[in-house]
């Protein structure tokens, strides 16, 4: 078998690593100094593999490299590349570190200067999940706690004003029965938060409800229904939930309803949207909930497009331009028409969401940990479980996407239809441990921020995507309702 030159094999690393380096670091110096290392760089290979060439006595070892010899000296090259870029970039200069920290002084100014409305935060089923009740002994969860993406103290801290909870109820809710008191007992739970801290928490079922909670420094709590199950087969329920707040209803979940078919799901059942989740969406219009178009196929999403009167939102969606093989994320098209709507389609953080590569191996990882707790006759929420689950951990670190492809996703949007149609869509306690580097919980929203402002967005634009956008859509789909 014919081998590769060592020469081409270390033009090919250096080529890779500074592709790599230009995404990661898009600080013009940066950038700069990079293309400058890399140059160089090729020029020392070049120059070395030709004097191995004419000298033969002296680099005779060489002439006989297997490509197995070339992949080590390869990595060694690699590795002397990336600690002189490390330190090149340690070298920055005065000025360029006194814009970065301006930026980063900003972004915390912004984060907590206008709402952040996020459009899809699970901590309900977090603490439905443990369990959770509102006595005495337990109510601290909500305010400052270790487990989890969210409390009071972090999301004060990363200027947090306004995020959905998530009303999820899992899909065998919809073959089982029960889904409606499920979700009655999920909203019970939210509702007992402000309850036990009027001072800190406040519900909201209106953009003029979270602007008068913002005024007074408090923290929103407008509902969102994750699956549209809870509606069972009976219409009329609709309005009920509109009753009880909840403000936007995601059609389905992980599988195919009563109202239209899952991205996750292969079944097809209803080709899209069913006749009644067609009568379902425009219910929604009549009494003023926003359609949420995350966890749809696509046949679901261009239908429920057709028959809405009103703009829509993907709570908790990112782009498939990005993710080619995960469908659960939006195309391109998919994006243009909903802005074309109106709408918004809401950034998800996960790193399943931001990366195919990542996610593929993060769902490998998964395979394998539930494998080895199957065998042990274990589930994950286990007690027993977690020293398990720890030493897997450690045993095989999982690679996670950082804020910058977060910003991402977000210019990928502005690019194709403006920068009036993107918000933020974390998923924080619903997506366990897959969240990017710099965007682990609830205080880091500023970091996100600071990402925007490097790559050039105006505090305006800023405004925009923290909550403008929404309300603009939540307006609509109020007005809509009350048949302006």
């Amino acid at each position: 078998m014919k081998q590769n030159s060592p020469s081409k094999v270390y033009l090919c690393w250096v080529i890779i690593v500074a592709f790599i380096s230009q995404i990661i670091f898009r600080d013009s110096v940066q950038t700069q100094l990079i293309l400058c290392l890399t140059n160089n760089a090729a020029g020392c290979i070049l120059a070395l593999y030709q004097l191995k060439k004419n000298t033969t006595a002296l680099f005779y070892s060489l002439s006989s490299l297997t490509m197995n010899n070339a992949f080590w000296l390869s990595a060694m090259f690699l590795a002397i590349f990336v600690i002189a870029i490390g330190q090149l970039i340690a070298q920055e200069s005065p000025k360029d570190a006194q814009k970065y920290a301006r930026l980063r002084a900003q972004a915390d100014k912004l984060a907590h200067k206008y709402i952040i409305v996020d459009g899809h935060v699970d901590l309900p089923y977090r603490l439905r999940v443990k369990n959770f009740k509102f006595v005495r002994e337990f109510i601290g969860i909500p305010i400052e706690t270790r487990d989890g993406d969210f409390d009071y103290v972090r999301a004060k801290r990363g200027g947090l004003t306004a995020p959905f909870m998530s009303i999820y109820t899992p899909s065998d809710y919809q073959k089982k029965g029960g889904a409606k008191q499920y979700a009655d007992s999920v909203i019970d739970l939210v509702m007992g938060i402000p309850k036990a801290y009027p001072d800190k928490y406040a519900l909201a079922t209106s953009p003029a409800e979270i602007e008068r909670n913002f005024k007074r420094g408090m923290i929103s709590l407008p509902l969102g229904m994750e699956n549209g199950a809870p509606i069972e087969n009976d219409l009329h329920n609709v309005a009920y939930f509109h009753k009880r707040g909840v403000r936007y209803i995601t059609l389905t979940h992980g599988t195919d309803n009563l109202i239209c078919d899952s991205s996750y799901d292969t079944t097809q059942t209803w080709k899209g949207l069913s006749p009644f989740g067609a009568e379902v969406v425009r219910e929604m219009n009549r009494v003023g909930i926003m359609v949420d178009v995350s966890h749809v196929s696509d046949s679901a999403f261009y239908q429920v497009l057709r028959v809405s009167k009103a703009p829509v939102i993907a709570s908790h969606s990112s782009c498939r331009f990005f993710t080619p093989t995960f469908l659960r994320n939006m195309s391109d098209d998919m994006i243009k028409v909903l802005a074309k709507k109106g709408g918004v389609i809401h950034i998800n953080f996960s790193t399943y969401f931001l990366d195919d590569a990542k996610r593929k191996a993060m769902e490998k990882s998964g395979e394998e940990l539930n494998a080895l707790l199957k065998s042990k006759g274990l589930k994950g929420q286990d007690s027993a479980a977690k020293p398990i689950i720890a030493d897997f951990e450690r045993a095989h670190p999982l690679l996670f996407s950082d804020v910058e492809e977060v910003a991402n996703h977000i210019d990928h949007v502005v690019k194709l239809v403006g920068v009036d149609y993107v918000g933020f869509g974390s998923d924080f306690d619903g997506v366990g441990n897959s969240l990017p580097t710099g965007l682990k919980d609830v205080a880091q929203y500023p970091n996100l921020i600071y990402a925007l402002l490097k790559r050039g967005y105006s505090e305006k634009d800023i405004a925009k995507i923290c909550y403008q956008n929404t309300f603009r859509v939540w307006r609509e789909v109020e007005r809509v309702a009350k048949g302006k």
